[in-house]
């Protein structure tokens, strides 16, 4: 079984801070992690590599120290790691990022590619299912528990705004994982040393032959405009009255606000 764990390096969003003039994210000492949602992802792929003999594979698209959360998943116990960095892949949206990948991994052979259900440097949730639409992969979102029947059928448990679905589909596929799905795994000192005499690949723009005009700022239909902080909401009045008057409160501020 090979997997394909796709994962980002973002800002510690604990630490995050917006510039008030430009609407940009201040980076600049900011701390940078690996995205917890890809790495419950990874401890997946760890679990199925302990079980039944997998080969993880990581790759991630970014910057060359990008290279840190490789050298992480390597210590948690990856068996090889991919770098797409390359200028012109700068800029991209979700959809160049995700054209980008999928280039990337028609270049590898995989029977299962986790990702995370969404970075928190973004929210959005749509890089790991564009990246099955662009491979015509099945796929299942929000996962937070997976099987496998060591054959080609995997079963997965998916988290629902009601609860949860389980569902079975057959490789080659791709799921999107949950942080809060499982405890990824400590990296031990042996593996930490070891991490850093590992081999990364390093790839760019032109190993995974996806059009010019698909990828980077070229290829992407969409910007953000501005990022702001939620502002502060100010203090709330507090009444201490029968249930009655509580009634008769109500609705006058209801109807100062003009709802009713």
């Amino acid at each position: 079984m090979k997997i394909v764990v796709c994962i980002k390096q973002v800002p510690d969003t604990a630490e995050v801070k917006i510039n008030p003039v430009t609407g940009t994210l201040i980076r600049e000492g900011v701390p940078s992690i690996m995205n917890p949602d890809d790495k419950g992802g990874l401890e997946f792929a760890l679990q199925l590599k302990e079980q039944y003999g997998a080969e993880v594979t990581v790759i991630t698209m970014g910057l060359p120290q990008s290279d840190a959360i490789l050298r992480e998943a390597f210590a948690m116990g990856a068996d090889k790691a991919i770098l797409l960095t390359d200028r012109r892949l700068g800029g991209a949206d979700t959809l160049a990022t995700s054209s980008a990948i999928a280039g990337a991994l028609r270049k590898m052979e995989y029977d299962l590619i986790i990702t995370g259900r969404q970075a928190i440097d973004g929210d959005t949730a749509q890089v790991g299912p564009q990246i099955a639409e662009h491979l015509d992969l099945p796929q299942v979102s929000y996962l937070v528990d997976l099987q496998y029947d060591g054959n080609k059928t995997i079963t997965v448990r998916k988290e629902t705004e009601d609860g949860y679905e389980v569902l079975q589909m057959e490789t080659p596929c791709l799921v999107t994982v949950l942080a809060s799905a499982v405890k990824p795994r400590y990296m031990n000192v042996a593996g930490i040393v070891e991490a850093y005499n590992r081999e990364v690949e390093i790839w760019n723009a032109d190993m995974i032959e996806v059009p010019a005009e698909h990828i980077g700022k070229a290829g992407s239909p969409t910007s953000v405009a501005k990022s702001f902080p939620k502002s502060v909401k100010p203090a709330g009045e507090k009444f201490e009255v029968s249930a009655e008057e509580a009634v008769d409160l109500i609705i006058n501020k209801l109807k100062e606000k003009h709802i009713i």
